[in-house]
């Protein structure tokens, strides 16, 4: 088949290379182009502008940072919704605010086309190994008909429910992680003073009741400092950023989200923006 994809960053360039080893025939957009090369060497067409991506094919995917990126490469001047054949499929895997998928479906629906929201659970090394868990809102058919495609970048496929929904779950679910970790970076920085070792504390607090699961992912990156991104600082900030929106646009208070998003914004001011977010222990807990 031949599949669209527009996005070729840290978790974009692996999905797509995965699709590629399955014998999928892939034409290709990113803002920078030399993030395209891997593919292209491995028979990938590298296009020059989202709405030729368009014009070759009736499914396209989007993995990129930020609603305002979504929405330019679809709706832009150089947009690719304007260019699909009749009934295409998009499916975006970005994360964005459920509202701004539910106005993407709305606008696709009216186009034309199909639209489902896709984000995923999961980050560098199972876009790698195509064990990412997709998070699906939209029509249970056209879940069904990319289904295969899905199956060969991620381990599991979950309908969480209509237009929205998908986004809905991946806003919560990086909500929580970004609250865990920041809140698990000051239980070490408060250990720490007390003169306990980090390797003790991670040992006991990772193995009892208080430690998420994710969290022994992150252990040997808080061990040794080493903060090269799986799942970068700045994009962790802005989706705690998204979800204080949607909390707005709900009505709703969530008062430790914005303390969290506001500590991560404060380190992203201090230079950790592109480290994995997993650096928030090294804001909180300087190494003298």
């Amino acid at each position: 088949m031949k599949v669209g994809f527009i996005g070729l960053g840290i978790m974009g360039s692996r999905m797509a290379a995965n699709l590629q080893k399955a014998g999928h025939e892939l034409v290709v957009y990113n803002r920078t182009p030399e993030k395209a090369e891997d593919l292209v060497k491995e028979g990938a067409t590298l296009a020059s502008s989202p709405e030729e991506v368009g014009r070759q094919c009736r499914v396209v995917f989007t993995m990129l940072a930020t609603p305002e990126a979504v929405e330019d490469v679809a709706l832009g001047k150089d947009g690719f919704l304007k260019e699909l054949p009749g009934n295409s499929l998009w499916v975006d895997s970005s994360t964005v605010n459920p509202s701004f998928s539910q106005r993407m479906a709305q606008i696709t629906l009216k186009m034309g086309h199909r639209y489902l929201d896709a984000p995923v659970s999961g980050s560098l090394m199972p876009a790698q190994t195509g064990q990412l868990v997709f998070l699906v809102g939209g029509e249970a058919k056209d879940v069904e008909e990319v289904k295969p495609l899905l199956e060969v970048m991620g381990k599991a496929v979950q309908h969480i429910g209509p237009h929205g929904q998908g986004a809905s779950m991946k806003m919560v679910n990086n909500m929580l992680f970004g609250q865990i970790m920041a809140a698990f970076a000051e239980a070490l920085r408060l250990g720490t003073s007390l003169g306990l070792t980090e390797e003790v504390l991670c040992q006991t607090l990772m193995n009892g009741p208080g430690g998420a699961p994710f969290l022994k992912m992150k252990e040997q990156k808080l061990l040794t400092r080493d903060f090269s991104a799986e799942f970068p600082l700045e994009w962790l900030h802005k989706d705690l950023h998204l979800a204080g929106v949607t909390a707005y646009e709900q009505g709703i208070a969530l008062p430790t989200l914005h303390a969290a998003k506001e500590l991560y914004a404060q380190a992203k001011q201090a230079g950790l923006g592109q480290e994995d977010f997993s650096a928030i222990y090294q804001f909180v807990n300087p190494k003298k």
